[in-house]
């Protein structure tokens, strides 16, 4: 499954959530970090779930960039 994944640029780092996994979220130093966390969160979140008897939400967001001129 592919889930897409909200990254952030902070004051002092960058978070992370899934927007098809309520309360799934990280925050590391870098982006390589935040990314590796969310990672590791959205396999943590889904087996949660699936321990606790609740149904993995499938992926239903979508991810576009809208070029304008600035």
């Amino acid at each position: 499954m592919k889930y897409a994944v909200v990254i952030e640029k902070g004051k002092r780092g960058f978070g992370a959530y899934v927007p098809d996994l309520p309360g799934c979220v990280a925050a590391g130093e870098t982006y390589d970090e935040v990314l590796r966390l969310i990672q590791e969160a959205i396999e943590l979140h889904i087996d949660g779930l699936r321990e606790d008897g609740i149904n993995v939400p499938p992926p239903s967001s979508s991810v576009e960039f809208i070029e304008i001129a600035a």
